[in-house]
C-alpha cells in the first residue's frame, strides 16, 4: 500500500473523490430537509428525489460507459464536475419541485458518466498488482464519507440553513475539477487504443463491450450475483426503521447508530483488504453475502424476542453487515478492474453500475410491499435465508465460475508508461 501513497495521480484522484463524495452527502441531506420539512412535500414527492438521481444511472450506465471509453476521461470528469457545480447552485435558489427534479435528473446523468470515467482513469493510473489495494482505498473513502457526510450536513443545515450547504456542495465540485486538472495524461499505449477506436462507431464500441462481458463467465456470474444479492438485501435494508418500531423500548437515535456502524464496518473491510491483497475474490464475496444474511436474520430474531440493550446488539449487527458488504463489493470490483482491458473499463463498470443501481431502485419498492403483506420480521428472516442460500450455491459452483475467468494480458492492463511518481 506504501507505493500507492507515492503515486501522485492516484492520491489526486482519491482526494477529488473524497471532496466530491462529502459534497454529495451534504446536498442529499439538504435537499430532503428543504423539500420534506420546509416545503412539506408528500412521501411520494420525497421518493422522487432519490428516483431522479438513481434512474439515469440505472438506465444510462452501459451507454455512458461507452462514452467514457471513447473520449478523454480527464475531460469528461472535469466537465461533469463543473456542470454539476452549476446545477447544485441552481438548487440553492430553487422554488419549485419541478426545478429540483430536473436538476437532480441531470446530476444523475452526469454521475452516470463520471463513475465509469473515474474507474477507467483509475485503471490508467494503477499497476495491475496494486489494483486490489487501490479498490480497497476507494471503498474506505466511500464508507468514510457515508459516516461523516450526513453528520456534517446535519450540523451545517441546523446551523446555517440549506442554502449555504448547497453553495458549499457546489464549491466541492469545483475543487474536485481543479484537482482533476492536475492528473497525468493517458499513457502512449492507451492513446493508441483510443485512436484505434476512433475508426469505429458508437454502436460497434457498445456491442464490443457487451460481447466482452458475455464472453467472460466470471463477469457474468459476478455481476448477476452482485445484482441479485443487492436486490435481496434492499428488501430489508430499506425497512430497518420499520423493524426497529417493533421494539418496545427503542431510542430514536438507534437507526442512526446502526447506519453509522455499518459504514464503520465497511471502512474496516477496506482497511484490511488494502493490506491483505492475497485473497480469492469469489470466496470472500460469498462469505460476505452469507454474513449479511446472518446479520439480517439475527436482527429479526432479536427484535422478535424484544431483547434488552438494542443500542448494543443493533449497531453490532450493523457493523457485521457493513463488514460483510465490504467483502462482497471490494474484492469483486478489484477483480473486475484486474480482468478488464483499460479501453473497456468504462463499458464494464457502466453495466455494473447500472445493475447495482437498478437493484437499489426495485429492492426498496419490493421490500415495502413484502413487509406490508407478510410483516417486517418475516421479511427480514426470508431475506437473510435467501442470502445464505445464494452464498451456499455460489461456493458449491465456485470452481466452475473460476474456470470461465478470462485472463487479461499484461499489454491490456493500461499501466505501461503511466507515471506513478
Amino acid at each position: 500500500m506504501g507505493d500507492l501513497l507515492k503515486n501522485k495521480g492516484f492520491i489526486t484522484l482519491m482526494l477529488a473523490q473524497l471532496i466530491s463524495s462529502i459534497g454529495d452527502w451534504l446536498s442529499v441531506v439538504a435537499i430532503i430537509t428543504m423539500v420534506g420539512l420546509k416545503w412539506e412535500a408528500s412521501p411520494m414527492e420525497v421518493s422522487f428525489i432519490i428516483l431522479c438521481l438513481a434512474v439515469p444511472m440505472a438506465l444510462l450506465g452501459p451507454f455512458t460507459g461507452t462514452i467514457a471509453d471513447r473520449l478523454n476521461r480527464n475531460v469528461l470528469m472535469i466537465l461533469s464536475d463543473l456542470v454539476r457545480a452549476v446545477l447544485i447552485l441552481v438548487l440553492a435558489f430553487a422554488d419549485s419541485l419541478v426545478t429540483v427534479y430536473v436538476c437532480l435528473f441531470m446530476v444523475g446523468m452526469l454521475s452516470a458518466l463520471f463513475v465509469p470515467a473515474k474507474n477507467g482513469k483509475l485503471k490508467e493510473l494503477i499497476h495491475q498488482e496494486k489494483m486490489k489495494s487501490a479498490m480497497s482505498i476507494t471503498s474506505m473513502i466511500d464508507s468514510g464519507t457515508k459516516v461523516l457526510g450526513p453528520l456534517l450536513s446535519g450540523l451545517l443545515v441546523a446551523a446555517f440553513g440549506t442554502q449555504l450547504v448547497f453553495l458549499i456542495d457546489s464549491g466541492t465540485f469545483v475543487i474536485s475539477a481543479l484537482l482533476l486538472l492536475t492528473l497525468p495524461k493517458a499513457a502512449a499505449s492507451i492513446k493508441m487504443e483510443s485512436d484505434e477506436q476512433k475508426g469505429t462507431s458508437f454502436k460497434e464500441d457498445f456491442l464490443e463491450g457487451i460481447r466482452f462481458i458475455k464472453g467472460n463467465r466470471f463477469l457474468i456470474v459476478g455481476i448477476t450475483v452482485l445484482g441479485v444479492s443487492l436486490l435481496i438485501l434492499q428488501l430489508s435494508d430499506s425497512q430497518i426503521i420499520v423493524l426497529l418500531r417493533e421494539l418496545s423500548n427503542v431510542s430514536p437515535d438507534l437507526f442512526g447508530y446502526i447506519v453509522t456502524a455499518s459504514g464503520v464496518g465497511m471502512f474496516f473491510t477496506g482497511l484490511l483488504l488494502a493490506k491483505k491483497t492475497e485473497y480469492n475474490a469469489l470466496i470472500l464475496m460469498f462469505i460476505g453475502v452469507c454474513g449479511i444474511g446472518v446479520s439480517f436474520s439475527m436482527m429479526a430474531v432479536l427484535t422478535q424476542l424484544d431483547l434488552a440493550l438494542p443500542a448494543v446488539w443493533g449497531p453490532a449487527l450493523g457493523m457485521v453487515a457493513g463488514f460483510s458488504a465490504g467483502l462482497v463489493f471490494i474484492p469483486f470490483q478489484a477483480a473486475v478492474q484486474t480482468d478488464t482491458p483499460v479501453h473497456m473499463t468504462g463499458r464494464v463498470f457502466g453495466v455494473l453500475n447500472s445493475v447495482t443501481t437498478t437493484a437499489t431502485i426495485i429492492g426498496p419498492l419490493a421490500g415495502g410491499l413484502l413487509a406490508t403483506v407478510l410483516g417486517v420480521i418475516p421479511t427480514f428472516v426470508i431475506t437473510g435465508l435467501l442470502l445464505v442460500a445464494v452464498s451456499i450455491v455460489g461456493l458449491i459452483f465456485k470452481s466452475k465460475i473460476e474456470r470461465g475467468r478470462t485472463n487479461v494480458s499484461e499489454s491490456q492492463s493500461g499501466t505501461h508508461g503511466t507515471a506513478s511518481s
